[in-house]
């Protein structure tokens, strides 16, 4: 099953994004695939992501979801494109960035990252391989770190979003924060924000030791 989100918001000045697409003359660029199994949240992450460019940081962005309804452990996959342009063709073929939660997300979508590009995975849950020619490889202990945050192994998806956010350059972190408020349960907002700045600091350690 398959749904699409469309956002549209104000333009802002942003860093440039280091792929350009010269010839459509787009300066940022980011296609974003998170990948694992149901249960881990991505869905939910993608919508984060999505909102965080487009209601709060003035790009226009594209979401995307693949799942299997009310199966649990069934292959899920959220893709979130962000643009300083409009977004024709909301499809990732070659993404810039994937978050791998398990080993089959990693095996089947690690070759399809461009050179230049960076996986994020799950150090707990992914044996790596040789990453594809040219990308950068984080292998982090996301669900750890969640864990110490004070929140629950599930928000193992939002500390990969904030790696992922950084990684972006083009998000800045009050933009992932208030998208996190605006889409999760009252009740789990100082969880998730806990499990977000986890993230945020695990982006840090995993730049300064590669």
């Amino acid at each position: 099953m398959g749904m699409e989100a469309s956002y549209k918001s104000a333009r802002v000045s942003v860093p440039v994004h280091p792929r350009a697409d010269a010839e459509e003359n787009i300066a940022i660029r980011y296609d974003v695939r998170l990948a694992g199994v149901g249960g881990q949240g991505l869905i939910l992450a993608g919508m984060i992501l999505g909102e965080a460019a487009a209601i709060f940081g003035g790009l226009d962005a594209v979401q995307t979801q693949s799942y299997a309804p009310l199966v649990r452990g069934a292959p899920s996959m959220s893709e979130v494109i962000i643009s300083d342009a409009p977004i024709d063709h909301p499809v990732v073929e070659r993404s810039d960035l994937l978050l791998a939660l398990v080993q089959d997300a990693f095996d089947e979508h690690a070759v399809h990252v461009r050179p230049g590009g960076t996986i994020v995975a799950e150090e707990a849950a992914v044996s790596l391989s040789e990453a594809p020619k040219g990308v950068r490889l984080l292998c982090l202990p996301l669900a750890r770190a969640a864990l110490e945050s004070g929140a629950p192994p599930i928000a193992a998806t939002i500390v990969g979003l904030g790696v992922i956010a950084r990684l972006t350059q083009c998000l800045s972190d009050d933009a992932v924060r208030q998208a996190v408020l605006l889409r999760v349960p009252r009740d789990s907002r100082e969880t998730n924000l806990a499990a977000l700045e986890a993230g945020f600091r695990l982006f840090e350690q995993g730049s300064a030791g590669g």
